[in-house]
């Protein structure tokens, strides 16, 4: 809502500055000043149509015949039969309860469906959030990242935000001390993404512990996106969700990442606190409030079916992964990385003198598609350079052979190049 007032006061300037010098400004040059700009919109035009996509972060997506018979082998027949004649009519605001009764089971005793809000999807989940729990307070936020995770707090609060920088180095982990050094008396808000987005990884639970105690000391609220966890290469890796560790922690899941349900398009957040519910539904009644009844009664599916999903899809994860280490292994001439512990993506460094961008824009002529920094930072330097890989779904290994395809066929000529 915020964002909209600011874009319609943004759009009655321009228009008063048009009329007063002919070279003002566009409106687009407005959005990246402000940070409006869709970090991926660069990639979006370059990649549209290309057959081989190591863009996707999302695990193998669903279909609904799927769910149809897992629920019908687990004997769920009432299920398959309101989808096939459920009510149009509106979902309650915020999500029904069956299906925030389903959610809470995936959290520990302290979540029960009161402490869960359904969202059509998890970005506009993040953006509520912010806006209920981040405009008049200083926010933590980590980069690189999903944009809408770094960017949301800032947007909500006019800039009163600390971006601290994830670096290669240190195994793109948070540096408690960095977060130590940012806290400010106002800060009262602070967003991380665990297991993260790009590079795969996934602090200890050692680190989870310190922060958390860091966030209780300064009482500063925890916003955790999630939608990676449940996705962990090796099961000990799992941390608790935020939203069972800590009493003032916020946990964000979507649909699209574990299950694969993209299309479902529901997301929610969990909390353990209840006295935030009432800020973030009364900002989430200008949004999507009421989810399509469609939507969720897949959604329920889905969460039913959830061990099937899961162990298919790390299937193919770890199958993937594993073509993704020979591949690192044969070219770490030109390629590095920090081996990924969750979820369905990496991030890599292509070190043959190209940036990701200009790397990116080579694999797209020859139709192959990945996600280069940019899509990830609003600065990128050497240290971030990197560039994502999906390795989520079944047809991945062709994508990877047409890559390993274009190495092969510049290899000598790199190889030349730096040694001139």
């Amino acid at each position: 809502m915020i964002a909209v007032l600011k874009l319609n006061k943004i759009m009655k300037k321009e228009k008063r500055h048009r009329k007063k010098k002919k070279n003002a400004p566009t409106l687009s040059s407005l959005y990246r000043t402000r940070g409006m700009e869709p970090w991926s919109r660069l990639h979006k035009r370059i990649t549209r149509g290309l057959p081989l996509s190591l863009s996707n972060s999302f695990a193998q997506p669903l279909r609904h015949s799927e769910l149809v018979a897992q629920a019908q082998l687990r004997g769920d027949d009432a299920i398959v039969a309101e989808y096939s004649d459920h009510t149009l009519t509106y979902t309650p605001n915020g999500g029904s309860t069956d299906l925030k009764i389903e959610i809470a089971k995936l959290y520990g005793a302290g979540i029960t469906d009161e402490h869960v809000l359904v969202f059509c999807g998890a970005q506009v989940a993040l953006q509520t959030a912010a806006v209920a729990l981040a405009s008049d307070c200083h926010t933590i936020v980590f980069t690189p990242g999903y944009q809408s995770v770094v960017e949301m707090p800032g947007q909500a609060s006019g800039g009163n935000v600390t971006k601290i920088r994830l670096s290669a180095a240190n195994d793109w982990e948070i540096d408690i001390d960095e977060v130590k050094l940012a806290i400010r008396a106002d800060t009262k808000y602070m967003v991380i993404n665990q297991p993260h987005n790009p590079t795969g990884t996934l602090m200890s639970l050692g680190a989870q512990t310190e922060l958390v105690a860091l966030a209780r000391l300064h009482g500063i609220r925890v916003m955790s996106d999630e939608v990676y966890r449940l996705l962990e290469h090796d099961d000990a890796d799992r941390l608790p969700s935020m939203a069972d560790a800590y009493e003032s922690g916020i946990s964000v899941v979507t649909l699209s990442k574990p299950w694969g349900g993209c299309g479902v398009t529901i997301g929610w957040l969990a909390f353990a606190d209840l006295d935030i519910k009432q800020r973030l539904v009364d900002v989430q009644y200008f949004g999507t409030a009421c989810p399509s009844r469609a939507s969720e009664l897949q959604a329920i599916m889905t969460l039913r079916a959830s061990d099937w999903i899961l162990a298919r899809n790390l299937k193919i994860i770890r199958r993937n992964l594993a073509l993704i280490d020979t591949f690192m292994t044969t070219y770490s001439d030109f390629f590095t990385w920090v081996r990924p512990k969750a979820g369905a993506i990496a991030f890599l460094k292509f070190t043959g003198g190209m940036t990701s961008e200009v790397f990116g824009s080579a694999l797209a002529e020859v139709g192959i598609s990945i996600k280069p920094a940019y899509c990830f930072t609003d600065t990128v330097t050497a240290d971030v350079d990197y560039f994502r890989v999906g390795f989520g779904e079944e047809k991945m290994p062709t994508a990877l052979a047409a890559l390993t395809a274009f190495v092969e066929e510049r290899k000598a000529g790199w190889r030349v190049g730096a040694a001139n």
